[in-house]
């Protein structure tokens, strides 16, 4: 998975995804309650711990893997906002952790969680790549079901 980390979006590309990011969240209005724990979800992972770089690689990777293309989009102008990353090398241990849970259904191998540990990241972090993981699944999987672009 790559990562766009370019901030030259034109108006009109930032338009469009504005408009496909309320078209979205119109079709998940459709089950109030999906919307409701998707926004509520959302809200406790930007509260965790973890970086905003390291938050929006966790989302980029979820949405990646889930081929929600607006959500890619959506992450990756808000990743490219953020500026340039910190260490390269982390977020790529943040991404790969992220893949080695979702592959694992979370029982990832003491070494996985070693070597994301090394990178600086915390046990408290693990836990909030699984929540980051549990609430761009929600988000991912409504996207597509409803086929919002």
């Amino acid at each position: 998975m790559s990562l766009d980390l370019s901030t030259d979006r034109t108006a009109d590309q930032t338009a469009d995804l504005s408009t496909r990011t309320a078209q979205a969240v119109a079709l998940l209005e459709e089950s109030p309650h999906t919307l409701d724990g998707f926004l509520k979800l959302s809200e406790l992972f930007e509260s965790t711990t973890l970086d905003p770089h390291s938050r929006e690689t966790v989302i980029l990777t979820v949405a990646a893997r889930n081929q929600c293309h607006l959500c890619v989009d959506m992450h990756e102008a808000k990743l490219a906002a953020l500026g340039p990353a910190p260490a390269r090398e982390r977020l790529d241990a943040v991404r790969r952790f992220t893949l080695q849970v979702l592959a694992a259904s979370g029982a990832v191998s003491d070494a996985e969680l070693d070597a994301f540990l090394a990178h600086g990241y915390t046990r408290q972090n693990a836990l909030e790549v699984v929540l980051g993981i549990g609430t761009y699944t929600v988000s991912t999987f409504a996207n597509r079901l409803t086929r919002a672009s």
